[in-house]
């Protein structure tokens, strides 16, 4: 029998965990608080990112996200405000969404690049969500017919402090986090 045909329990295990981190997304992400002034909710769903990547890596946190975002795409209310399907994702906050698997590959791919490396962690999750930021921000503003400091006015600027506070936690949190799964 090949390889392919039969895991070994390093690699079940470490599916196993990748599914229960997409299950956590599913999760925190309905869970949301709506500002009045912006279609864009304060969510936990980047904190929920951020911690399934420092405890998964790469390859594994990116695959819970695609799984969160199939699930969703798929209609189940696992989006903000318990919402789901196609039409979430085309629409005004759709490319935060599939910004998420742009913050997923750059804090993956700085901590594959300098491991155990805190500060690289912390590095990837601030570029992540910045990339994140630009590409909802250029979605939002298309959608909504915004100028693009407009949209950063309501799509960015009010979430930054939360977001930053999310960081700090998930910097506090993964690594320890990353230590109990690599126990598993």
């Amino acid at each position: 029998m090949s390889k392919t045909e039969h895991s070994t329990p390093s690699e079940l295990r470490f599916s196993v965990i990748t599914g229960l981190m997409a299950a956590v997304l599913c999760v925190l992400g309905p869970l949301s608080f709506p500002l009045p002034f912006s279609p864009v909710p304060v969510t936990l769903t980047n904190f929920a990112l951020y911690i399934s990547v420092y405890a998964l890596g790469l390859k594994r946190g990116t695959a819970g996200c695609i799984i969160y975002l199939c699930l969703g795409a798929a209609g189940l209310p696992v989006f903000s405000g318990f919402s789901g399907g196609p039409g979430k994702l085309a629409g005004p906050t759709g490319g935060y969404l599939i910004g998420f698997l742009f913050l997923t590959l750059i804090q993956g791919y700085l901590m594959l690049l300098f491991p155990k490396k805190k500060a690289a962690a912390a590095a990837g999750m601030v570029l992540g969500t910045a990339v994140c930021y630009l590409f909802g921000t250029l979605w939002l503003a298309g959608q909504m017919e915004l100028s693009f400091s407009s949209a950063l006015a309501i799509g960015v600027i009010p979430y930054i402090p939360g977001d930053a506070a999310k960081i700090i936690a998930a910097s506090a949190v993964g690594p320890k986090l990353a230590a109990a799964v690599r126990k598993l």
